[in-house]
């Protein structure tokens, strides 16, 4: 049971070293995304809370500015520490809210945003802070105080992507009352943003009237090449297991996956084989392999993509809008895969966020598989897969996205990470998201 203490600190917010109290309004309730039940609650802040915490950081920036890299470097190594300590109770937490299996939680959920912790010191080192150009000195400084606007699919790890190089000021909130406060917030130097391509745009307008810079990692439609040499085997059940990572509520979730016509039979009989063995379930039970999704309006906005396929005439091989067998409860939908999408349907071209797989049949080879991979307003992710790992990173050079996994290579935390399009500008992870979060001054001598 919670101590008196403990209780306290629930209600409130972290801001210039103190537990306080915010001046929003009611709390937000955290659900339970397999019972429905409430868990929890978090402090709804308000513009007022957004101004105390950006003081507190404009007050601050000045002298942590100035601290040595090694004791900065210590606070990284003592973080991760903690959250390491810390990782079973974390894990459980995000399974419960957001519904991924606990093994995968505690790997992706907690593991991720440890490892980027850990990985500071190191890659301070690697950052060229002062260096000579002819009769200059070139120096490399904190662009200052930065609000740090982070999503609910990846809550611990979109926050360490920010926190871990900027150790930025951070409130909860909803987007239009603390999130729009921060992007237009004069005291607030530059703004990190994870969303959808739309609250984006509001973002990039807001911060504009203060010409501050703003970092984008927004939506996805990723594309999974399937070439004509590739082994199906191997490539349609890795491409279903990326579509459905987290319920399928991941932006680089490779979601369109192209496969030659003439292979179209046999990679449907795959996926569909592969799709049916992702059990969904309580998170907690061993045998779950697909958790809920995060909320009811998120169920209905995915179900409503599986009849809008339907409806426009795409096939459904396995899965449907209907709630899984045995499965009343809770924010469940079937793993569901379609193939015949034409690059014009609606799956084929917006963001769905729910464990749906769109197959696109190309006949042009790898020219029109490359031209359909392109077919889309997003450029975050996407696969590449063939007999000759020569051959599928020559294709992935053509493709428009940030990331591009070869005959699925694993994800890399210290790797950039990133989109092109609408899926947004900057890079986040390793040493990169640290050169992202600084200024540039030349000293002539």
């Amino acid at each position: 049971m919670a101590t008196a203490a403990e209780l306290q600190v629930r209600d409130r917010v972290f801001i210039g070293g103190e537990w306080v109290a915010p001046s929003g309004s009611e709390p937000i309730e955290v659900v339970n995304s397999t019972t429905e039940e409430v868990m929890g609650t978090v402090p709804a802040c308000s513009p007022e809370d957004a101004d105390r915490a950006v003081a507190a950081a404009r007050e601050a920036f000045d002298s942590w500015s100035r601290t040595s890299r090694q004791e900065r470097a210590d606070y990284m190594a003592a973080i991760a520490t903690g959250l390491g300590e810390r990782s079973e109770e974390i894990a459980a937490t995000i399974s419960q809210e957001l519904g991924m299996p606990l093994r995968l939680s505690q790997m992706i959920q907690v593991g991720l945003p440890t490892a980027q912790f850990a990985a500071m010191p190191k890659l301070m080192e690697e950052i060229a802070w002062e260096e000579e150009i002819g009769n200059s000195r070139v120096l490399r400084e904190p662009v200052g105080v930065l609000g740090a606007i982070t999503p609910w699919n990846y809550p611990l790890n979109q926050i360490a992507c920010k926190v871990a190089p900027a150790l930025a000021v951070l409130l909860t909130g909803t987007g239009p009352v603390v999130g729009e406060a921060i992007a237009a917030h004069p005291g607030v130097d530059m703004v990190s943003f994870t969303g959808s391509t739309r609250a984006g745009k509001r973002v990039s307008e807001l911060a504009s009237a203060t010409v501050k810079p703003v970092a984008m990692e927004l939506g996805g439609k990723s594309p999974n090449v399937i070439l004509d040499d590739a082994d199906l085997a191997k490539a349609v059940p890795d491409g279903v297991a990326k579509c459905f990572l987290n319920s399928g509520q991941t932006c680089s979730a490779l979601t369109r996956m192209l496969v030659p016509r003439d292979k179209l039979a046999e990679a449907e009989q795959i996926a569909a084989a592969t799709a049916e063995a992702f059990t969904p379930g309580d998170p907690f039970a061993d045998s779950t392999r697909l958790g809920p999704l995060v909320s009811d309006v998120q169920r209905q906005r995915v179900r409503g993509y599986i009849e809008k396929g339907e409806a426009e005439g795409a096939k459904l091989v396995t899965g449907g809008a209907e709630a899984p067998e045995g499965l009343d409860r809770g924010y469940f939908v079937r793993p569901t895969v379609f193939s015949e999408v034409a690059p014009e349907m609606t799956i084929a071209q917006e963001e769905i966020f729910g464990p749906v797989l769109a197959i696109q049949p190309y006949d042009g080879g790898e020219d029109e598989a490359v031209r359909i991979a392109n077919d889309s307003e997003y450029g975050l992710a996407g696969g590449v897969w063939s007999g000759d790992q020569e051959h599928a990173i020559a294709v992935a050079k053509r493709i428009r996205s940030g990331q591009i996994e070869i005959n699925g290579g694993a994800f890399n935390p210290l790797a950039p990470f990133g989109g092109y399009g609408q899926s947004g500008h900057g890079r986040e992870n390793g040493r990169y998201g640290l050169e992202e979060l600084l200024q540039v001054k030349s000293l002539q001598l």
